[in-house]
């Protein structure tokens, strides 16, 4: 992943300073970035610091987004807590949402989009629909952006469009990300999107074969800065590979148990890093 070590060094280095955030800390911010990712080459899942541990919370973060939910409670029956402290009572109650509900996020934008005549679209399986049907469109996009439910929520989406391409049999998948957390958003941004366009190709029957990393925000917190000299230290190893369930043909019936993660030897954990909420 020598990609994500260029990143860390350009925003070190030609960033720019911004005082604060919402989150409290401040950050050097680098606008504008763009990362490509060939499937050929290996999962890319970062190796300059272990991310054995978070491999089951990457899994099921995703297949939650796909299954349209807003309730962490679902994650929390798999033991996963990443999105706990942006569901707290005091955040639901300011928001006049349930308990553990988050509003519409990614996963209702990407499955329930509401309209204005009170129907709602499905993009996921729109967009399977046009792979499949119209492999020249080039309109399968999902968006998680809605104007109109932006102040619905504690946090807006960071990964916010994404667009598949077919081309000569090959499945490409685009990211447009607005805001990105570098040291520790962007590698679980990375792995799920990679993932997700695997997932997609296996179902219609093309063969992955790029995803494009756009982002826009990208930054690193004041407090997070010794963390990302140390990850940059370190040389990055050969990416592993993650075989898929042959046997599973509908999106929406994948388990984590259909992904295998094979030859990952990572440099050790980084352990402590901040994060922004």
């Amino acid at each position: 992943m020598e990609q994500f070590l260029n990143l860390i060094d350009t925003v070190l280095t030609k960033g720019k300073k911004r005082m604060s955030s919402v989150q409290g800390p401040g950050t050097i911010v680098y606008p504008g970035y763009e990362m490509r990712f060939r499937m050929e080459d290996g999962f890319p899942l970062i190796t300059t610091r272990s991310l054995k541990g978070s491999w089951k919370a990457m899994v099921h973060e995703l297949l939650w987004f796909l299954s349209g939910s807003d309730d962490v409670s679902e994650l929390h029956k798999n033991g996963v807590h990443l999105w706990d402290s942006w569901a707290a009572p005091e955040i639901c109650a300011r928001y006049g949402l349930g308990p553990r509900k988050l509003g519409p996020i990614y996963g209702p934008q990407w499955r329930h989009w509401r309209t204005r005549d009170g129907g709602e679209i499905d993009q996921i399986s729109n967009v399977l629909h046009e792979i499949t049907n119209f492999p020249d469109s080039k309109r399968m996009t999902v968006t998680a952006w809605n104007p109109e439910d932006i102040d619905k929520v504690f946090i807006a989406p960071c990964h916010v469009i994404f667009k598949f391409t077919v081309a000569e049999g090959g499945l490409y998948l685009n990211l447009w990300q607005r805001s990105a957390d570098l040291l520790v958003g962007v590698p679980f941004n990375i792995a799920e999107y990679a993932l997700l366009l695997r997932m997609v190709a296996q179902v219609v029957g093309l063969k992955p074969i790029e995803f494009v990393h756009h982002l826009s925000d990208v930054h690193i917190y004041f407090d997070q800065v010794e963390f990302a000299k140390l990850q940059f230290s370190r040389d990055p190893r050969p990416l592993p590979r993650v075989k898929l369930n042959q046997e599973t043909k509908d999106l929406f019936s994948f388990r984590f148990e259909d992904f295998t993660l094979d030859g990952y030897d990572p440099h050790p954990p980084i352990k402590g890093i901040p994060v922004g909420v």
